[in-house]
């Protein structure tokens, strides 16, 4: 089993930056990738970005050219980097854990608890 926790989120301006992390713990921690998803009340569920163990990251396009996906392989963490963001933003983001490779990214195997983005116009 693996745990997954995240943290870093707040509020911010538009405009502004944020970074959240997700540490992963547990007996097979040692994931194929790991991403994030985000859900809003107005939106459906979200791919935002995954990083492939070998470093491949991967993003969606609502956040191409902003989000920078990261990967600490001491810590067993990711990280979001999170720029220029809008209200459009605004979300409970998730953490995500993958055990081997999948044919889309709506196929995690793990999730963390979520971290609340809010971002004020």
């Amino acid at each position: 089993q693996v745990q997954l926790v995240e943290s870093g989120g707040g509020s911010v301006q538009a405009g502004g930056s944020l970074r959240l992390s997700c540490e992963a713990s547990g007996s097979d921690r040692s994931l194929y990738a790991m991403g994030w998803y985000r859900l809003s009340s107005e939106k459906e569920r979200e791919f935002v970005a995954a990083i492939i163990s070998g470093g491949l990251q991967k993003y969606g396009e609502s956040v191409k050219g902003r989000f920078t996906i990261t990967r600490e392989d001491a810590k067993n963490t990711i990280y979001l980097h999170m720029n220029a963001l809008t209200p459009e933003d605004t979300a409970v983001y998730y953490c995500t854990g993958y055990r081997a490779y999948v044919a889309k990214w709506d196929e995690y195997d793990y999730w963390g608890q979520g971290t609340q983005v809010t971002v004020s116009s």
